[in-house]
């Protein structure tokens, strides 16, 4: 008997997975704590593969799928959890790949941010980035930063969003949730558009390219606390990164900016657990001060990691530091601590194996 798409919807949400992979010619495969699990089912064929696309796919995603290629969108599975999709066709077949979007938003006590973050949620104006690899996740931290306002503040909110992932409901903030490619046709389409609806804080799902960059950062100057994410690793190169989009002409110019918008930069890695099912995260924090606006405006930014290892009174640490006090309270494993480290050796030489 076919197995259909809700039977292992209902199944992830049961086994807490956190990704289902549907493709021709494969049993369908759940991602659990990390690692990669084929499920004890028939290999899906293109007929089977179809029908559980079209099971979830509304028909002008269909349209997309057919006329792109591909469609990305979320969906709520029942009242029990959202699901972020990515339906496409591959060697002419339809093939997806669901994300599991909890419906508990984490306190950030929970996702193991320090109470210094807490602070900068009441800051009137700037930039806060999270940043880190695909499946960090950024998603979560960013949910339960805005929930923290949300709850805390009357603010407006604006969220753009690709597609909208977590459901903020009004509680003493309003918030407006906009979706790319349903509601406003770009990011940098949406931050401009925003600027106009009064918005106190606003969330960029993600910063793209150079105009929503440029939006991004103007919004910070101009008085709104905007949230936005990038897959770097690491304040040193978040800051490069952002520089670098920008023509050599205008460099100097969004170095300035970033240096007196940019409140902070969270860097985050998830790591399986080796005390218990499960993953944690590990954190890199930069909170700004003067110092790192100075290297950030003259170019110094190589110098940013040493202000991190001196600034644990401003909340700061780098990634190793995290992940070696991880390891030392044997929550991860040594090996996961040495691949997502940022600079091997020297953390070799501080665990005195260098």
């Amino acid at each position: 008997m076919a197995v259909e798409m809700s039977e292992l919807l209902q199944l992830c949400v049961e086994e807490g997975v956190s990704d289902l992979h549907v493709e021709v010619g494969a049993a369908p495969m759940v991602r659990l704590h990390g690692s990669l699990t084929p499920l004890d089912i028939p290999v899906l064929t293109p007929e089977d593969t179809e029908r559980m696309v079209k099971s979830i796919t509304s028909d002008s995603h269909m349209q997309q799928i057919q006329e792109n290629g591909s469609v990305d969108f979320g969906f709520a599975f029942s009242d029990k959890a959202r699901f972020r999709v990515s339906a496409f066709k591959q060697k002419g077949y339809f093939g997806t790949v669901l994300r599991q979007i909890p419906n508990k938003l984490l306190s950030l006590e929970q996702i193991g941010l320090p109470n210094s973050i807490k602070d900068l949620l009441y800051r009137p104006r700037g930039l806060i980035l999270v940043t880190g690899p695909t499946g960090s996740g950024k998603s979560t931290t960013l949910a339960s930063m805005l929930n923290v306002i949300n709850e805390e503040r009357d603010c407006h909110i604006i969220t753009v969003e690709d597609p909208v992932e977590f459901f903020h409901n009004h509680k003493k903030s309003m918030v407006i949730q906009r979706e790319i490619g349903t509601d406003v046709p770009s990011f940098s389409d949406a931050l401009k558009r925003a600027l106009r609806q009064d918005p106190d804080v606003i969330l960029v799902g993600e910063m793209r390219d150079l105009e929503t960059m440029e939006a991004a950062v103007t919004a910070a100057e101009t008085g709104h606390l905007v949230f936005a994410t990038l897959h770097t690793t690491g304040a040193t190169r978040t800051v490069d990164r952002i520089v670098d989009a920008f023509p050599t002409d205008q460099q100097e110019q969004i170095r300035t900016q970033l240096a007196s918008s940019l409140i902070a930069v969270i860097s985050q890695v998830l790591l399986p657990r080796s005390d218990k099912p499960g993953r944690v995260a590990a954190f890199e924090i930069m909170i700004s001060t003067p110092s790192i606006q100075a290297l950030i405006r003259e170019s110094k930014t190589y110098r940013i990691t040493s202000e991190l290892q001196t600034g644990a009174k401003f909340g700061m640490n780098t990634l190793d530091a995290h992940l070696i006090e991880l390891y030392s309270n044997k929550i991860i494993s040594y090996g996961e601590m040495i691949t997502k480290a940022q600079d091997p050796q020297s953390m070799l030489q501080k665990l005195g194996q260098g």
